[in-house]
Parts: C-alpha cells; structure tokens; sequence
C-alpha cells in the first residue's frame, strides 16, 4: 500500500451498476486502485470490461452504486454535483481518444479554456502558462494556430496540454493515442508521461495498446468489472 500522502486518487470497492430491470448490469464489481503521484498506472483489458465505467467514476463525472472515491485525502464519491464539478476543474486533467479541441480557437486559447473555468490566473498569467505548456508539448511555434490546421498528432499535444492547464494532480486518459499513429503514438505518451513525473502528478490511463501499458509503472488488467 502507498503512503496516503503520496497519492492523488484511492478508490476502494466501487460498484456499478448500469441499465434497469431486466437488463441491468453489473458493470463494475468491487474495484479498489490507488494511484501514487509521479506515476503512471495503466488499465489495460477487452472491450465491455468496464475500463471506461471505471474512468468515469474517477474523473467525477458519475457516481458509484456502491464504495468509495477519494482525490487528494478528500471523500468525494457522494459529494454534490457543485462539489464534484469544482474538484475536477482543479484536481483532474482529461486526455480522450477524439481530442476535443473547439476547432474555431487557436491552440493557445484551447489551453486557457480551464484557466478561465477555474478563474484563479489574470489574463496575462493564463497566456503565459499556456504558452510554456504550448512549447512543453513543441508547439510554441504554433500558440496563434487554429485547430483546424493542425495534424491529428498535434491536436492531441494541445489537448495533453490543455488537460495540465490547472495543475491537476490527476491526470485521467482514455485512450489517449487511440487514433495516432505508431510515431505519434509514442510522443504523446512520452510527453505526457514526462511532463506529469517532473510535475508529481498522477496518470490513470485506459489504453488497448500493449506497448504503451508496458511503459507504466502500474499495469492492472481488468476483465468482467474487476481487477484480474
């Protein structure tokens, strides 16, 4: 077991269930994870296992039936909507398959769209810190850019970026180089790996891919909503 203090998320016996009736599921059975600071834990399995359930629920964006969610010592699995929607504009960074850039902004302004959601940085320490993430991920060049004439490789970079925007100590990828090629594929992960150690952050990432899960630190396969 990890140090309380060292780690950005714990859950413990999470359970969901999805569908009504007769067709409810049981979709997640019991599921406990711990994720350290500074490390990257990948959760690896078949489609319909329940990676992506199980994400959802970390990431405060659903509620578990069943069990507990703690980010940074903090209880918040039965918190209120209010509270769950503040605690992941500052504790939790997102990196999806299918980026989500707004395609009519420039890479700089996606970036600050966080920033302005958590309104703690003037306007000119949100350029700033969006224009050193920008040159993190090598795209210093391009801050004025729209997303639109941007590769799919660089898209993906804005949107690592973006999900480090607040400084979040977790930072939740679902499959994050799902549509990259084998190139890309690699420097997304290891700017996004790179850039979380140098910074103490947690990564939780669901991935399919076999080479990437062998780079984690934590490799936990799931199969039929547990932990196998």
């Amino acid at each position: 077991m990890s140090e309380t203090g060292n780690l950005a998320l714990r859950c413990s016996n999470l359970h969901r269930y999805l569908g009504r009736d007769e067709g409810r599921v049981h979709v997640l059975k019991g599921v406990s994870l711990e994720a350290p600071r500074g490390q990257v834990c990948a959760i690896v399995g078949p489609s319909g296992c329940g990676k992506s359930t199980l994400l959802y629920l970390l990431g405060l964006l659903d509620q578990p039936d069943e069990g507990t969610i703690e980010i940074n010592n903090q209880l918040m699995s039965n918190s209120d909507d209010a509270a769950r929607t503040a605690a992941r504009g500052m504790h939790i960074g997102f990196v999806f398959q299918f980026h989500f850039l707004m395609l009519e902004f420039t890479t700089m302004e996606n970036v600050m769209m966080p920033m302005r959601k958590l309104g703690k940085l003037t306007p000119a320490e949100m350029a700033e810190r969006a224009h050193q993430l920008l040159t993190a991920v090598g795209l210093g060049e391009k801050t004025q850019r729209l997303a639109t004439h941007l590769s799919g490789g660089e898209q993906q970079r804005v949107a690592v970026a973006r999900a480090l925007a607040n400084q979040p100590s977790l930072i939740l990828a679902d499959e994050p180089t799902g549509n990259l090629d084998v190139k890309n594929s690699a420097m997304v992960f290891d700017l996004l790996t790179r850039l979380a150690k140098d910074h103490g952050q947690a990564v939780v990432l669901v991935t399919h891919n076999p080479e990437i899960a062998n780079r984690c630190d934590i490799v936990r396969p799931m199969r039929d909503g547990v932990f196998v």
